[in-house]
């Protein structure tokens, strides 16, 4: 492992407001916060500035709860062409530096600038730099963490904001590192930290001096892993800027209109997300030999399941049919459901064969594979609307959705 490293992680601060606040002026000062339509029950706080942050407005949470909070919040809609805008210039920036440069989301990236020290100094002065360009070329700020692995990188710069530049480096990583929640890390969900606060593992010391073959028995691989990184053990390389990362699941989720109450009205959801699945599979040539669905109730929980598909396939229709057999077999509708998202998973590549079972009758799913090429040709010549199914006609209860490679800052990033 190369411990010589230098890798900076450039986050910036409030991104969607902040870019809200750069295009209108007037907003700077005020609590403003970019928040989904209420009226297509998308209406959550996606980014929000220092100001309404202060008075407790969360990312996340309703619009009717960030208002109960800050009463005079300034809500505004997403602009999601400027965001990429905004986040390619800043990449722009960062490539005068180094050309390894890993975009997570929109407003975060991690820079490897090892090779670049000798031209332009230390990790300290290149992040100055970069920091003093951000603020003056696009009118933006960023909290930058500087570490030897990407993984302390990342909690620099969570560690102080905004506007900041935090080094985490061999000799005080323990200092630092150790005394922050679990939760912290990077690969700590709330599920995986209920099972460790379970065990009493509540800080990333604690994670840190715990056995890994006792984290390896109660979480799995993921466990071991999550040890090498709270103690200072990863050696994940910075990629080098666009090139592809391998892609791991496929889903697409949404907030419907209007509560669904029955099974119709989750297939209807389920069949239309899975035409969007299905094109991104096609279009990184995978199948998938397995199928998740999650849903969230309307009263915020959540909850998931998973099964293994017959064949794998790229097929909308086959993805839909058994997620929707899934659910009915495991959800217990004891509340209404908010929103769903179906995933394809264990993906394998398309060109490899498929082995044919006795107890699946194979020629089906390849005639609904035969039918959605030339349906997907059509789409690509004509547009999406020249031909689609005849069930997602009527009311499926979906709104305008947002481009699936968006996510709001600070929220999870899922892999496409």
């Amino acid at each position: 492992m190369n411990q010589d490293r230098t890798i900076l992680h450039c986050d910036m601060n409030a991104y969607y407001a902040s870019v809200e606040i750069k295009l209108n002026p007037s907003l700077r000062g005020k609590p403003v916060a970019v928040a989904g339509s209420q009226a297509d029950r998308n209406g959550i706080i996606l980014a929000k500035s220092e100001e309404a942050k202060q008075q407790g407005v969360k990312t996340g949470e309703v619009i009717w709860q960030a208002k109960q909070k800050c009463p005079n919040l300034i809500t505004v809609p997403p602009q999601y062409d400027q965001y990429i805008l905004h986040s390619k210039l800043a990449h722009k920036i960062y490539y005068d530096y180094t050309d390894q440069i890993e975009p997570f989301g929109l407003d975060e990236c991690w820079l490897d600038v090892t090779a670049s020290k000798a031209l332009f100094g230390g990790g300290i002065q290149i992040a100055k730099l970069i920091s003093q360009r951000v603020k003056k070329e696009l009118q933006l700020t960023l909290s930058i963490g500087i570490s030897f692995n990407k993984v302390f990188a990342k909690l620099g710069s969570d560690m102080n904001k905004p506007d900041a530049i935090t080094y985490v480096s061999q000799e005080n990583y323990t200092d630092l590192v150790f005394k922050l929640p679990a939760r912290s890390l990077l690969g700590v969900g709330s599920a995986t930290e209920r099972k460790l606060t379970k065990y009493n593992i509540l800080t990333i010391g604690d994670l840190a001096r715990t056995d890994p073959a006792f984290l390896q028995s109660k979480l799995g691989i993921n466990g071991v892993k999550l040890w090498s990184w709270a103690n200072g053990l990863d050696n994940g390389r910075v990629r080098v800027y666009g090139e592809s990362i391998p892609v791991k699941t496929v889903g697409h989720g949404i907030t419907t209109t209007e509560d669904l109450y029955t099974d119709i009205e989750v297939w209807r959801v389920l069949l239309a997300l899975s035409e969007n699945v299905s094109k991104r599979l096609r279009s990184h040539s995978l199948r998938a030999r397995g199928v998740q669905i999650s849903v969230r109730r309307n009263d915020m929980s959540g909850t998931e399941f998973q099964a293994p598909l017959p064949y794998a396939t790229y097929n909308s229709f086959y993805i839909s049919q058994n997620g929707f057999m899934l659910f009915k077999e495991r959800y217990d509708w004891k509340k209404p459901i908010r929103s769903l998202t179906i995933r394809a998973i264990n993906l394998e590549s398309s060109n490899i064969p498929r082995q044919i079972n006795l107890f699946s009758d194979f020629s089906k799913l390849a005639k609904l594979e035969d039918l959605e090429d030339v349906m997907f040709s059509l789409h690509q010549r004509y547009g999406a609307k020249i031909v689609y199914p005849a069930r997602l006609m009527e009311d499926i209860k979906i709104a305008k959705q947002v481009p699936y490679d968006i996510k709001p800052p600070g929220l999870p990033v899922f892999q496409s």
